[in-house]
């Protein structure tokens, strides 16, 4: 199955001027040129075209990243067009896709062939490059991220050649270019390793926070996929425990009208309206987490997985989320519940933790080591400075390792320590791309300047 033949690329013109932001909005630019290109030959000549003119020139997916990584005043390369399914290979399940294709729009195509990712995350809006450039993840502390699920990619270099790469061809740049950051080329196809499909049981209930931070290692271990959601000012974690079944298991999804209700009413629009009351009279803010709280209801149910992994996300909030080592999630936690209870910020959103399997790429925050990745949040419209730098300094105390595509305040400098094989990452960037041309501000911060090692 090959994907069908698009048209020229669509290019803005001075007449109409390219205006981009991020999902969150926190991200707003104004590149010199926008690129949608449909075919690997069109970004290469893209690429080709920005190096001739001295432009600098980035990929951006859908946006959900809370970072600035793919933001450029050069040229934008939109990837919405280059989105199809290449090949499927049900029996030995490698399956390829253009570099711009949704995950939401992965999984059902998926499905139709018998097949499924082997997890995923809980949001399901990002690009599949996107989501494996960053370092997305799901729960499951035997499973990796996305990006171990990557058995090949093309890419287009940033002389425009087109390489294709795997763990037996180019396999220095298939090892990095998992988690390359947009800082080694664009890639253009993803070949995925997927599995025959399955179906989850997902148990959701409220605990006592003590508890659960009590027994975390049962907890994390009786369970394929586990996570669990913690509010501040309030003493209740929300849990949520996925088992595996086949795929021909008899399924008891939620109702129609109750998934309306409890993912859709409640957690969005509902929420929605009390965070603004929150964000109106902060010192509200305490009792409508705890109301957040009390609404999340018991639910026992089961569906095929990827409906089952993802859910929607329609508030707006800001993100950071650190990787840390498994033994210390516990502790981690318990200092920011203390930071939280002992000084006055009102913190609307909850932190959301979940565990993933040690994996080898270089710059995936769980490289050589099984880590819980706690992430923190604050409503778009509240104050998020001096709770975010608090959470992060506990963060610091274990080497916590950032999402790449969630805020955190790391440079280089405090970046390399953290990664055994940082080096060995920007040395090849440095040999693939000598004169920066997939340079920005966010690389330059996170890796160094080209060629230039900052001790």
């Amino acid at each position: 199955m090959h994907a069908s033949p698009h048209a020229s690329p669509h290019v803005t013109t001075a007449a109409e001027p390219a205006v981009w932001q991020n999902w969150s909005g926190d991200v707003r630019i104004h590149p010199a040129r926008t690129v949608a290109p449909a075919t690997p030959a069109e970004v290469a000549d893209a690429v080709g075209a920005a190096a001739r003119n001295g432009l600098r020139i980035k990929a951006v997916g859908s946006g959900h990243s809370f970072t600035s990584i793919a933001a450029t005043d050069g040229v934008l390369l939109r990837m919405d067009r280059l989105d199809g399914l290449v090949s499927v290979d049900r029996a030995s399940g490698l399956v390829t896709v253009q570099g711009g294709m949704p995950l939401h729009r992965i999984n059902p195509l998926l499905a139709e062939h018998g097949l499924a990712m082997e997890n995923l995350g809980d949001i399901d809006r990002q690009t599949i490059t996107g989501a494996i450039s960053t370092g997305t993840h799901g729960t499951g502390v035997r499973f990796g991220g996305i990006a171990t699920q990557v058995r090949a990619l093309d890419l287009v270099l940033a002389d425009g050649s087109e390489v294709h790469c795997s763990a037996e061809e180019n396999p220095d740049l298939f090892s990095a270019a998992r988690i390359g950051l947009g800082a080694l080329g664009i890639i253009t196809t993803v070949t995925l390793q997927c599995v025959p499909s399955y179906a989850l049981r997902c148990v959701e209930e409220p605990m006592p926070l003590d508890r659960v931070l009590a027994d975390l290692d049962q907890l994390v271990d009786g369970s394929d996929h586990f996570e669990f959601f913690w509010f501040p000012h309030t003493r209740t974690a929300l849990t949520k425990r996925l088992t595996r079944l086949p795929a021909d298991a008899a399924l008891s999804p939620v109702s129609p009208l109750r998934r309306w209700f409890d993912d859709d009413f409640v957690t969005n629009t509902a929420f929605e309206g009390l965070l603004r009351l929150g964000t109106r009279f902060p010192a509200a803010v305490p009792a409508i987490t705890r109301l957040a709280t009390g609404a999340v209801s018991s639910r026992d149910y089961s569906d095929v997985s990827y409906r089952v992994f993802a859910s929607p996300r329609d508030v707006r909030f800001r993100e950071g989320e650190y990787a840390v080592p498994r033994e210390h999630a516990a502790d981690v936690i318990r200092e920011i519940a203390h930071w939280t209870a002992t000084h006055d910020e009102k913190v609307s959103f909850p932190l959301e933790v979940r565990f993933s399997a040690a994996d080898d790429i270089p710059l995936s925050p769980s490289h050589r080591r099984t880590s819980a990745y706690i992430a923190f949040h604050q409503y778009h419209r509240m104050p998020y400075e001096r709770y975010f730098d608090a959470v992060q300094s506990v963060f610091d105390t274990v080497d916590g390792r950032p999402h790449w595509g969630k805020m955190h305040r790391l440079d280089a400098e405090r970046l390399r320590p953290r990664y055994p094989r940082f080096d060995e990452f920007t040395a090849l960037r440095d040999r693939l791309d000598p004169e920066g041309l997939f340079r920005n501000t966010y690389l330059d911060t996170v890796l160094g300047v080209p060629g230039r090692r900052e001790d």
